[in-house]
């Protein structure tokens, strides 16, 4: 007890340790009880966040912050309206095929698993079988219920996206045009023992800008490699799958593994048992094999080095706590409790560090 008793005083005898203390703890709170109703806010300030480094290559051309922070604005703005336009409605009439094509291929994985015992009979029974096979339509049929009570608001999201994709870029014009004012005010609202915290930042600045840099490419190369396999090898819903492999990266290891199981249940739904079918797995195979042993390492030569246990472990314990929105910035947000940590043992050292006398010198005087 008196470790802890001396840890806890010597820490929070620090300023600078309990002002970042503070501005995490009143961050993790505004995330934790207001990050729905806030979310448009957030995703403008990440947008704006990304968009700073074009803002000030423009401004290096002699652009003020005002045109530059419109010109990025309007283009996130048209973007935004050209894939919804163009990319979201294929992408939704691939989603409603394979949904229409779901109970034959639920038909034919049941047809063979009822075939399963009369081929390997010493491992595996009928009543086995049909106890799975009762257990997954009762949840297929919960899903179904699931999807069509939701489809009634469908209408009320599509007009939230609506809203969304006009609020957002305005608001990301603001942040970008007044950064400076807006900091000004955050900042008045924090002890003025910063040093730790603007420490902590620079790190987690360096880090995610590397790593939001080398994911949009890997997003983008995993996206357009996978769809140029997929319809080189006949399969079907190519854009929808190849779509969703590219995205899956955003989740390391358990997105590759997850997107495993539909490309290879749309494999068996079109070939079956047939050699196209483990064609289609192998590639796939190659794919992930590739992103993750060549395009990684360069991608990410000089991002974060996270070990694979602690990229997982920050996947589990954040999708727990917020959903799809914490699986989304897992990575992110592992780097900045590792910009922490790092942070951390100096922050509690440095003032034993003044305190010490400084140490002889080995060589003789003068």
């Amino acid at each position: 007890m008196n470790v802890v008793r001396e840890w806890i005083n010597r820490t929070l005898s620090d300023p600078q340790v309990v002002t970042l203390g503070l501005i995490l703890i009143g961050g993790l709170l505004l995330i934790m009880f207001f990050g729905g109703s806030l979310a448009p806010i957030f995703a403008a300030i990440i947008i704006a966040y990304f968009l700073e480094v074009p803002v000030r290559m423009l401004m290096r051309l002699r652009m003020s912050r005002g045109i530059a922070a419109g010109l990025l604005s309007m283009a996130l703005l048209v973007g935004v309206l050209l894939v919804s336009l163009s990319l979201t409605p294929l992408l939704t009439r691939q989603a409603a095929q394979i949904f229409q094509e779901l109970p034959s291929i639920i038909a034919t994985i049941q047809a063979w698993l009822l075939n399963l015992p009369d081929k390997y009979p010493a491992l595996i029974t009928t009543e086995q079988i049909e106890d799975l096979l009762t257990s997954t339509t009762q949840g297929i049929g919960f899903f179904r219920q699931e999807v069509l009570s939701r489809s009634v608001g469908v209408g009320v999201s599509l007009l939230y996206l609506a809203v969304y994709i006009i609020l957002v870029p305005l608001m990301v014009f603001f942040f970008l045009r007044d950064k400076t004012k807006i900091v000004n005010w955050l900042k008045s609202f924090v002890p003025t023992n910063q040093g730790l915290a603007q420490s902590v930042w620079r790190e987690v600045d360096r880090q995610l800008a590397n790593y939001v840099r080398g994911k949009v490419v890997e997003i983008l190369v995993v996206w357009l490699a996978s769809y140029i396999t997929f319809t080189l090898l006949g399969l079907k819903y190519a854009v929808l799958l190849s779509a969703l492999v590219g995205l899956s990266v955003l989740v390391p290891y358990l997105g590759a593994l997850a997107m495993t199981v539909p490309v290879a249940l749309v494999a068996y739904s079109q070939w079956g048992f047939e050699a196209q079918t483990v064609y289609v797995l192998i590639a796939y195979g190659i794919l992930q094999a590739l992103d993750g042993n060549v395009l990684v390492p360069i991608l990410f030569s000089e991002a974060v080095n996270l070990h694979p246990i602690a990229i997982i472990g920050a996947v589990l314990f954040f999708g727990g706590v917020w959903g799809f929105w914490g699986v989304f910035f897992a990575i992110p947000l592992a780097t900045v409790v590792h910009a922490v940590i790092n942070a951390w043992p100096s922050a509690s050292t440095r003032r034993e560090a003044e305190q010490l006398p400084p140490e002889p010198s080995d060589s003789p005087a003068v």
